[in-house]
């Protein structure tokens, strides 16, 4: 069977688990247009509609529901064989990682711990020295409000801008001293402290709390502020270095800034926890959490 093939039945196997292609590709670390697409590759091979997709979430067609325990066994298996064979490289550590924590405060920082432990090797969110593979990840890390996963750190959000942009803050309202000026938005992630959340506790502008500039993801929204754009709310983990150089500057005191909704934990796969050159990874990635989570604790003093 091609790996495509492969790939294409794992996304229809997990959407249809999860009930949603959102939630799939979530767990995946995908985006649902990723996962649709991989699905539609493998209907136009077969030349068979696999889903249906209404308001009561995924479903299979008729000619799906035939052999979907089949499916759903079949990788229950595929799991099993990879926690009982660790079926991999042993230096090799396959991690799915919410994309922003990827983007934004891991890749920065695993820099200065692959130059350390040059040996191992990583594979994130499908990406990097080795394939990725079917099956459970090593490691995941993602904000989750449930206490299965070790907790790294708790983040906050707070208002930033490029410095240039200071001179705009109070032009048109003394005491809402930010109406009027150009917002920045992460689009479609429920997860994350809006504008009009930040507003209702804080105050400093009434109106157009949802206008402006929309972006898919923390990332781009960020390089957008950095180009002085308009003003951000972020989260100070993944703004830390950009604060530290002055490229990004905080409107105002910390304490003026809005709890993640659940905090970053991580899960690691039983089977794969006893191999040191993963312990050594994770104790490395709880210092660097503790780490994280006394930067913010200064900051809110």
């Amino acid at each position: 069977m091609a790996t495509t093939h492969l790939r294409s039945l794992q996304a229809l196997e997990l959407a249809l688990r999860k009930g949603s292609l959102s939630e799939a590709a979530a767990e995946l670390s995908i985006t649902p247009a990723a996962l649709g697409q991989r699905i539609r590759t493998l209907e136009d091979f077969l030349d068979l509609d696999l889903i249906v997709r209404g308001r009561k979430g995924t479903r299979p067609t008729q000619e799906l529901e035939d052999v979907l325990d089949d499916l759903q066994t079949a990788f229950l298996c595929l799991e099993r064989v990879t926690d009982g064979l660790n079926f991999q490289k042993a230096s090799a550590i396959h991690i799915v990682a919410d994309l922003d924590f990827a983007e934004l405060w891991l890749a920065p920082r695993l820099k200065a711990f692959r130059a350390a432990q040059p040996n191992i090797q990583f594979c994130i969110n499908g990406q990097g020295d080795v394939p990725s593979r079917v099956g459970a990840p090593d490691i995941r890390i993602e904000r989750d409000a449930q206490s299965e996963g070790e907790m790294l750190f708790e983040d906050v959000f707070v208002p930033v801008c490029n410095p240039a942009n200071l001179w705009r803050i109070g032009r048109h309202d003394a005491d809402y001293v930010l109406e009027g000026v150009g917002l920045v938005h992460v689009h479609g992630r429920a997860d994350l402290p809006t504008w009009e959340s930040w507003c209702q506790q804080f105050g400093k502008r009434r109106t157009g709390l949802d206008r402006g500039q929309k972006f898919r993801n923390t990332r781009l929204a960020l390089e957008a502020t950095q180009n002085a754009v308009g003003f951000m709310l972020c989260g100070l983990s993944l703004c830390e270095d950009d604060l530290s150089r002055g490229s990004l500057v905080r409107l105002f005191p910390a304490k003026m800034g809005i709890k993640a909704a659940a905090p970053y934990r991580v899960w690691t796969r039983k089977t794969a926890a006893v191999r040191p050159q993963l312990q050594r990874f994770v104790n490395w990635l709880h210092n660097e959490g503790e780490k994280t989570q006394a930067y913010i604790a200064r900051q809110k003093d």
